[in-house]
Formats: C-alpha cells, structure tokens, sequence
C-alpha cells in the first residue's frame, strides 16, 4: 500500500496497533530464544514479503503468518531489506548505527504508529560488507536515515525481538533488470547467515478499493506471477508489463513489484519459489515467497 494519504483500516481494532500488542504479549520470549544461523544451517533462503501499510499491525492473522513464517527457519546474524519505498541512484544504504531512527513515511494513520519503536543493533560490520559488495565507487550511507515502513513493519512481526541487525539498500531504479542484478550482487550474503528481503506488495492496487470487480485482475496478475515464479522465468518477470495480465491494474507503477526480482536474483534456483503467505486482502494480494 502507499505510505501517503487517509485510508481506513480493514480491521477496526481496539487501539491502533492492538494486535502488533498482543503479538509481543504471546510471543517475545519465543523470538528471544529462536536459534541463530550457523554455517552448517547452508544459505538462508531469499524472501519477497507484500509488507503492507501501518493497518498491517492491526491483523492478527498477517503478524502471526509473519512471526511464523520467520521462525520456520534460523534466526539471520543480520538482514539486508529492498523495500518498494527507497528509490536512489547510485545505490545507498540507510543508517547502520544501533537505535536509528525509523523513517516514518506515511501519513493519515493515527499517531501511534509514528510512535512505535524497532530499535535494531549495530549493523556497521553487515554496511562495511555492503559496501565491499556494492560498490566499484563509495557506497553512500544515508546516516540519518532509518528503516521505512516497508522495512520495519514486516520486520516487526518478523522479529519483534529487534535483536538482528538490518541494513536497508536503495533500488538503484524502478528497472526490474537493474534489481535482478542487484540480487544477484547480494546473493552471496545469503552463505553467511545474512537474509536477503525484497519488500514489496505481490498486488498493488487503488483502484479495486472503489471497483471491486477489478479484483479480477489483481488476482490474475498474481496467478500469473505464481506460474511464472514455479518456472524460474526470470524473463517474464522482468517483462511483466507485457506478460502478465492485470499489469495495469494490479502494479500502475512498479515499485511494489520490482523489489520481486531483486529476490529472484538472489536465489541459487529461481523456480524454488515456495508461498509463505497466500490470501488477498482488500482485493490485492499479499502474498510472500522464499526462494532457495
């Protein structure tokens, strides 16, 4: 969903954020104790999460997917997260400093979800990687700039501990080629503990919120993707504004989608793609892949 303008949750909660509450209620213990990566684990799988809007805090049933989804496999030394909400050229990373700040980029949600913490740690050792990795020139590190929301609010549910450092890259261009090429550049991450996060929204529709026929599309679109996904048809996806149908509907712009193929280039096998998450809320579809 976008980060901007008034748009009414479809669960009415008690308080905004009720459910995220009762999330770190039930399960923090649980998180704290999950078993870190250990080389003998392999490579960590590479994810494509649809993260949602703030409003995703308040489904108890999206946050529990998350939560589980994320304790199927070893807790990450570290995640480096490509959400739909940082475009910059050339690449840069967000600050890696213990406790930056979020960057609250939505409006018209109430005030509390611009106050909920995700106070992650030092990941200066995972941004001096990054910068090795990324760059024949410096790298630059946005050192005020913290984790957006299609970082932290995934990650919330994912890891409500907060105790795994993460790095945010930027998508060099909405070019879905240019974020192949950057998965395939942090692929090698993934062999040292470190989970590679494409964050972006399967479906990424307004219009079906006033035409709820449209959903027609957003579902085709998304079945199209699964098809294209269990073919490991890195082709298709990057020409899916030709390919697949619904495109015009379900992705007017390419934001959401493109964080996709940074995904699949940073899988070993492109046709491993497995469904973490598989319904359509509010006619679009949420759902969230890994990749081996």
């Amino acid at each position: 969903m976008t980060a901007t303008g008034s748009l009414a949750s479809p669960f009415p909660p008690r308080t905004p954020a009720a459910a995220y509450d009762d999330l770190l209620a039930r399960v923090l213990p649980q998180a704290r104790e999950r078993r870190v990566w250990s080389p003998a684990d392999g490579p960590l799988p590479s994810l494509f999460v649809s993260h949602g809007a703030p409003f995703t805090l308040d489904d108890p049933q999206w946050l529990g997917d998350l939560f589980d989804w994320a304790g199927s496999m070893p807790k990450p030394r570290a995640v480096v997260v490509v959400s739909a909400h940082w475009e910059r050229a050339p690449v840069a990373i967000s600050g890696a400093a213990a406790g930056t700040p979020l960057h609250y980029d939505f409006s018209g949600f109430h005030p509390r979800y611009e106050t909920l913490p995700y106070v992650t740690p030092d990941a200066t050792d995972l941004a001096r990687r990054l910068t090795g990795l990324l760059g024949r020139t410096p790298v630059h590190e946005f050192a005020d700039r913290g984790l957006d929301h299609g970082a932290f609010i995934p990650l919330m549910a994912m890891y409500p501990a907060a105790d795994v450092p993460v790095v945010q890259v930027s998508m060099p261009s909405l070019d879905p080629g240019a974020l192949l090429e950057l998965g395939a550049r942090l692929r090698p991450l993934r062999e040292e503990g470190v989970l590679v996060l494409g964050s972006g929204f399967m479906t990424h529709s307004f219009a079906v919120f006033h035409r709820p026929e449209l959903a027609a599309d957003t579902t085709a679109f998304d079945e199209w993707a699964v098809d294209a996904l269990a073919r490991g048809d890195a082709d298709a996806l990057t020409d899916y504004r030709n390919k697949a149908p619904g495109a015009a509907v379900a992705h007017p712009t390419a934001d959401h989608f493109v964080p996709l193929l940074l995904t699949v280039g940073a899988a070993d096998d492109p046709g491993s793609a497995v469904s973490a998450i598989d319904r359509m809320v509010m006619g679009n579809s949420i759902r969230s892949v890994q990749l081996a």
